[in-house]
């Protein structure tokens, strides 16, 4: 089980940093074999330049219509995220999930959306989704997790995870080493440690006895 909870204060990450680089600096001498390195996913696709500016988004007729559908509080619900999302995965794929979300609500079952069209459409944020200087930006979610955090492992020696993990008690694993820490690491990340505001603490590090 883990003992404690570390969450490490970083200076403002940017797409001119190395996701990795950043997660092996900061853990040295924190993080050692046994232990896990969580890493916020928002922060991983902001390394990745999938940080956008609304206004360098130009939606088609076609976004511009369906963004009309989903709930105001959503995160496709702006002309521009909905672009993001059709080039994400094609309209093929939006317009099936649209399709589900309406039999969905006709059987009132949510979420049919998200699993036909995509669960990593669920990760973007939409404007004010993310701290400063991204709060004007739409993000997107990470490329290629399993990929990064077998890389952060290779670098540290410590086990890796990359959550998506919101402050109503959710943690959602997009990628992790050691899959049989699943369940625990998400029991340990589902209060938040990174924090939703102001906090700069886009690494955990749970530390093992």
């Amino acid at each position: 089980m883990f003992v404690a909870k570390i969450p490490i204060r970083t200076h403002i990450i940017t797409e001119q940093d190395n996701i990795v680089e950043v997660a092996r600096t900061y853990t040295a001498g924190i993080a050692g074999p046994g232990d896990v390195i969580a890493l916020a996913e928002s922060v991983v696709a902001i390394s990745q330049g999938r940080a956008i500016l609304p206004e360098n988004v130009k939606p088609g007729w076609l976004a511009r219509f369906l963004c009309r559908f989903p709930n105001k509080s959503g995160s496709l619900a702006t002309p521009a995220a909905m672009q993001l999302a059709l080039e994400e995965v094609g309209a093929g794929r939006i317009l099936a999930g649209c399709a589900a979300a309406a039999v969905g609500k006709l059987l009132g079952r949510k979420g049919w959306f998200y699993l036909v069209a995509g669960r990593e459409l669920s990760l973007i944020d939409d404007i004010a989704g993310t701290m400063y200087p991204y709060e004007r930006h739409v993000v997107l979610g990470p490329r290629d997790p399993q990929k990064v955090v077998e890389e952060v492992k290779r670098a540290t020696g410590a086990e890796a995870v990359i959550a998506d993990v919101n402050d109503l008690g959710c943690a959602d694993i997009l990628g992790i080493t050691c899959p049989q820490l699943a369940a625990e690491v998400q029991a340990a990340l589902r209060d938040n440690p990174f924090g939703n505001e102001d906090e700069q603490t886009p690494i955990v590090v749970l530390k093992r006895a």
